[in-house]
């Protein structure tokens, strides 16, 4: 069955941190642990926590960043 998105269907653009944490490919605790040092940021609807599509992005070039630092 094909999920991807088409022009019909929208993209999601608010992740759960679970959810998050599988496009990441890391654990839903080391996700957790990253928000908790402020490296991956999260936006707050009432009660439930969410990661934007673009922190995720930012996230990944924080990673690239230090990779390349670590050179």
């Amino acid at each position: 069955m094909d999920t991807a998105p088409t022009a019909s269907t929208p993209q999601r653009r608010l992740h759960r941190v679970e959810a998050a944490a599988e496009i990441l490919g890391v654990k839903r605790s080391t996700a957790y642990e990253e928000i908790r040092l402020g490296r991956l940021r999260t936006v707050r609807i009432g009660r439930c926590r969410r990661v934007p599509t673009e922190y995720i992005e930012d996230y990944v070039e924080l990673l690239k960043r230090e990779a390349s630092a670590a050179l």
